[in-house]
């Protein structure tokens, strides 16, 4: 079967993973991973993380800023993509290279580490992949996407006005 190379592609609640690989004229392209299958995006994954936060009215940038005010963390911060659909994902290197892949936390099941220092990670639909990043720099991003995603769901869940309440406030604003 002949794989479709997509130019265009937004995360949405299905992505698992956007993984970074070489194509044939060894330019750095995505393989995008969801619940249903995986196909080719002509784009590096931060590009499509970018493109996927300016889509919810922010931007790549605008979330690690906002990951570093919420938990201090400042090298490869987990983000939140949209709160409203609870996607979060975390990159396994630099977002700032073209090699940098993300993964979506709600979807991994397992994994481990493998004896070439590589991490095999499962997700929830039975999908294994192989990222080239040792089991503990893994484990320790899954934690901290962890302790991000319960800071920031408490905060929201907190907040004084009620979630009928906004919509109520927005009904008005707009009848």
């Amino acid at each position: 079967m002949e794989e479709v190379c997509k130019k265009e592609y937004e995360i949405n609640p299905q992505t698992m993973a956007l993984i970074a690989k070489y194509d044939e004229r060894g330019q750095v392209v995505t393989q995008a991973f969801e619940k249903n299958g995986s196909f080719e995006v002509a784009k590096w994954p931060s590009q499509i993380v970018d493109d996927s936060c300016r889509y919810f009215a922010s931007s790549l940038e605008g979330r690690l800023l906002g990951t570093k005010q919420v938990t201090s963390y400042t090298h490869k911060p987990p983000i939140v993509i949209s709160e409203a659909m609870g996607i979060y994902f975390f990159p396994i290197i630099s977002p700032k290279r073209k090699e940098c892949s993300w993964i979506a936390h709600k979807y991994i099941r397992s994994f481990k580490g493998e004896p070439d220092h590589t991490t095999s990670l499962k997700f929830s639909n039975g999908t294994s992949i192989n990222i080239p990043v040792s089991v503990g720099m893994f484990a320790n991003q899954v934690q901290r996407t962890a302790h991000f995603r319960v800071i920031l769901e408490d905060r929201l869940n907190s907040s004084p006005v009620s979630h009928d309440a906004r919509h109520e406030l927005i009904a008005e604003t707009f009848s």
